[in-house]
């Protein structure tokens, strides 16, 4: 599921992969709106199942695993610390408490607010399936 949500740098929000046309991509914006336009190539883009947080022990989580520990953690449920207005102190404690071995020097906390954010425009859309493979489609009985 989190390969085809995207992240386009400079853009708010997350758009989900519709199409491919020529030297670009089809997108449609994840919210009430459901606005279609192009990415071009000279965006940078990147899908969510290609990014990872940085731990202490010189491994890399991936984006999925600490989106399924928010939602453990808060029972699938949008998290209701605001990611625009919230202090640094909660955003950082909000942090810890779902991934506490993260490299303090490597993760950001304008990176702790877009995975906020970001969990919380996918829980509202109903994408809440954080698991890292797809499952595969059952294959048909051939007779």
């Amino acid at each position: 599921m989190l390969k085809k949500i995207l992240a386009i740098a400079g853009k708010p929000g997350l758009y989900q992969f519709v199409s491919r046309g020529n030297r670009m991509l089809i997108v449609e914006s994840i919210d009430e709106a459901k606005k279609r336009m192009p990415a071009y190539a000279t965006e940078q883009v990147v899908a969510l199942s290609d990014i990872s947080i940085y731990t202490n022990d010189d491994k890399e989580v991936p984006l999925a695993s600490v989106l399924k520990a928010v939602k453990e953690k808060y029972e699938g449920k949008p998290v209701d610390l605001s990611p625009k207005k919230a202090s640094q102190a909660d955003i950082v404690s909000f942090f810890e408490s779902v991934l506490p071995n993260y490299d303090t020097d490597r993760v950001h906390v304008s990176d702790m607010r877009k995975l906020l954010s970001w969990y919380n425009i996918l829980v509202a859309a109903g994408l809440d399936n954080f698991d890292e493979e797809e499952a595969p489609a059952p294959a048909e009985a051939e007779e």
